[in-house]
């Protein structure tokens, strides 16, 4: 009679034994598998939380970058709406200039006297000189002999004029303007020329 074979295992399977010491292994086998189980469980709910989070950083990304656009828009219109209306308070004060002139001619319409029209006249040019220094508008003046200046003058023309040194100015045509440090309109002059030419 021949003796029974053991069954074949698997290649690398081990047998697992009998009595107590099988029980054990067993054990450790289920929690083992367990162990596992959890740790998947974890995997999961930290994937869940990483989910979560990345969701509401986008959901914040996308609203702040939804509030840029809405401060660029705004901002953009303001800028706009303050260049369009940057020159009123100076519209404003001209008006009343506009106003005292329409009186100076209605009264002198009335009297007839030319007398009071210019009278009317210098009050409504001393006012309006006024406002413009309140809005930082200055006159430029400029004296016969004083030095030519292509900063603040513009020459029309020279003129030979015997009593004057060359590059002097022999006669103011208009007064110049500045507004506050920019130039706004030189002065127009005359100037002496060197004796001889003209």
């Amino acid at each position: 009679m021949k003796p029974e074979r053991e069954k074949e295992m698997p290649f690398g399977a081990q047998p697992i034994g009998s009595g107590a010491e099988g029980d054990e292994a067993l054990e450790s086998d289920v929690e083992g598998i367990g162990g596992v189980d959890n740790a998947i469980d974890e995997l999961r709910r930290q994937l869940e939380l990483a989910t979560d989070a990345a969701a509401a950083s986008e959901d914040r990304y996308l609203r702040e970058r939804a509030d840029l656009e809405n401060f660029k828009k705004r901002s953009q219109r303001e800028r706009l709406e303050a260049l369009r209306y940057a020159t009123e308070p100076l519209v404003r004060d001209v008006i009343q200039v506009v106003d005292n002139l329409e009186r100076a001619l209605a009264h002198a319409r009335a009297t007839g006297d030319a007398s009071s029209v210019v009278a009317g006249v210098e009050l409504v040019l001393k006012g309006a000189l006024e406002t413009l220094q309140r809005h930082g508008v200055e006159k430029i003046e400029t004296t016969t002999g004083e030095v030519f200046d292509p900063s603040r003058h513009e020459a029309l023309t020279q003129v030979a004029d015997a009593s004057l040194e060359a590059n002097r100015v022999v006669q103011q045509f208009l007064p110049g303007y500045r507004l506050h440090d920019r130039l706004l309109r030189a002065a127009q002059v005359s100037v002496s020329s060197a004796s001889g030419q003209g």
